[in-house]
């Protein structure tokens, strides 16, 4: 009897301790199919595509998402509040874009009415044969009722037309409108997009200038690469809007293939409020010359600048600022557990087991045609060394990878992951379809920072978010687009807290160039911080001027009593 206790015991220890590990640990589930998600990109000849934006279509406080589908139809994923999503493309207005080879996709309220609008990157028309496949990229405006209007013409793009792959919103001018950096991949090429290789394309003349569209006060934009100083060519992949040295104005770092023979990454430094920016990518070590095709920001080491995950095809980079300001930056991907020989795509930081840390999912993919399975990774921060918990989490996917982007689905608090898949070209051993992931963490708390803008972009797009809780300080930026391979995240940024109960500071550092700070806040809610409206400073000013003007009046009056005596 005695035995039979003891063994009771100690099965009933060994079940907590296993449910207590089981908790601690990265899951997700794959919900793809309960959540009505039916998508796979198809690609025209070769591998470009696809990416997939996060943003609220309909303003109903819930996520949806817009998938790219190459020569197949995209998708306007409408989110029903309940884990699942209605394809709400028919009738919406963007069926034109099946006109169009698209290929990435990135939101924002570019005229600033409330509403996040899309803009989406092409390569070829679909009904024709071109030598060199160059097609206009095309901009829609949300009306607010699920329908779009396309207002390409209207806003001076209808003319320019090129071979483009990601589309990233920031601020490069800090007037509270989001202007537009377009990555593009070719100027010429006469060969099929199957035999894509450093033998057939690798060619100086072939690379392509890139994009970068000023928004004239939400109503056109103005293409002034030139007139900032912008003279690189390269196999553009896109560029991200960072302020990687701090001083609260965008930056742009610069994503191109074959760096190696053709040109590398480029970090542009903004010299605002001079109209220009400034090559720094040499001193900064980020001139990186490898086949790069995303590049994920996130501060995994907490000393409040911005570090950079640069995916690539062998080993991705994980450039570390140690630096400051101007860096430079390392590459610590070996020595943090990250080098792991592969074809990497889309990448995106967060933490996804609420610890308190950054963790990071890469997704993978061959080069199609060619059709390797390789799964994907889910990196866990474990005291700053990462290990790759992707086959145990139940996210490593054997698709072809390519864009992919973080989102909470039902408003429970943790990140889920929406992956981007092509179809094989040719026989492929497992499923290729874009897939979903629901993250199933219990434990570890939470925030979640909404912004709304009244002079910076309507959800914060490009702002940067601060929490401090004890000891622990985290940043955040709200992406823009093109950090994960033609694809954006969420707006809503997302914090995991650990075992804080209380945060002691947000601060929120606008892109119209002002802070805020909001103190003493609970935990394990979704807080909504609105941007102090314009003329909240201009009657600030009023008042000081007024009471100037009186200081003023006073001393005259004292003056000339004190002449007259």
């Amino acid at each position: 009897m005695v035995l039979y206790y003891r063994i009771n015991a100690l099965v009933i220890v060994q079940l907590f301790l296993y449910g207590t590990l089981l908790n601690s640990q990265l899951r997700f589930t794959d919900i793809t199919d309960s959540a009505g998600i039916v998508h796979q990109f198809r690609v025209y000849e070769g591998m470009f595509g696809g990416g997939v934006s996060v943003f609220d279509a309909n303003n109903d406080g819930y996520q949806d998402f817009y998938i790219t589908g190459g020569m197949n139809d995209d998708k306007l994923y409408i989110n029903d509040g309940n884990g699942s999503f209605i394809d709400r493309f028919e009738g919406s207005g963007l069926e034109i874009t099946r006109s169009y080879v698209t290929q990435g996709v990135a939101s924002a309220d570019v005229n600033r009415d409330g509403w996040s609008d899309l803009f989406i990157t092409t390569i070829t028309s679909r009904d024709s044969v071109k030598q060199i496949p160059r097609e206009i990229n095309v901009l829609f405006l949300n009306n607010g009722d699920l329908t779009f209007t396309d207002v390409t013409r209207k806003w001076g793009l209808a003319d320019d037309y090129s071979f483009s792959t990601g589309v990233s919103f920031g601020d490069i001018n800090n007037d509270g409108y989001p202007d537009a950096f377009i990555g593009n991949y070719f100027l010429e090429y006469d060969g099929p997009l199957t035999e894509i290789k450093d033998a057939t394309i690798v060619n100086a003349s072939r690379t392509a200038k890139d994009y970068l569209y000023l928004n004239v006060k939400g109503r056109y934009f103005k293409e002034v690469s030139a007139r900032y100083g912008m003279d690189h060519r390269g196999f553009g992949f896109g560029g991200i809007f960072t302020d990687f040295d701090n001083d609260q104005d965008h930056d742009i770092y610069i994503i191109n293939d074959f760096g190696y023979k053709a040109q590398p990454n480029f970090l542009l430094r903004n010299d605002y409020p001079k109209r220009s920016v400034s090559y720094v990518e040499d001193t900064s070590r980020m001139d990186l010359t490898i086949n790069a095709m995303a590049a994920a920001p996130g501060d995994y080491d907490g000393n409040g600048f911005m570090d950079y995950f640069v995916t690539n095809i062998r080993f991705n980079f994980f450039m570390v600022n140690e630096g400051g300001a101007l860096g430079p930056f390392e590459n610590k991907a070996a020595p943090l557990g990250m080098q792991i020989f592969t074809i990497s795509w889309g990448a995106s930081f967060g933490d996804f087991d609420h610890d308190g840390d950054l963790d990071l999912y890469v997704a993978n993919g061959d080069l199609n045609p060619n059709c390797t399975p390789m799964g994907n990774f889910l990196f866990e921060n474990e005291d700053g060394f990462f290990s790759d918990k992707g086959r145990a989490s139940g996210t490593n996917d054997y698709g072809i990878g390519r864009g992919m982007a973080t989102l909470d689905i039902e408003n429970d608090g943790d990140l889920d992951i929406i992956l981007v898949n092509q179809i094989p070209v040719k026989d492929y051993p497992v499923g290729s379809a874009t897939r979903l992931f629901r993250n199933e963490r219990n434990g570890g708390n939470w925030i979640k920072v909404a912004l709304t803008g009244s002079r910076s972009e309507t959800n914060g797009i490009g702002s940067r978010v601060k929490v401090v809780a004890g000891n622990t300080k985290m940043i955040r930026d709200v992406d823009g687009g093109a950090s994960s391979h033609l694809s954006q995240n969420s707006p809503v940024v997302h914090f995991g807290l650990g075992q804080n109960v209380k945060i002691d500071s947000i601060v929120v550092f606008w892109t119209a160039g002002t802070q805020q700070i909001v103190a003493n806040v609970d935990t394990n809610q979704t807080i909504f911080i609105a941007e102090p409206p314009e003329t909240e400073n201009l009657g600030y000013l009023i008042v000081i001027g007024l009471a100037a003007v009186g200081v003023m009046i006073i001393s005259l009056i004292i003056w000339r009593m004190k002449s007259s005596v």
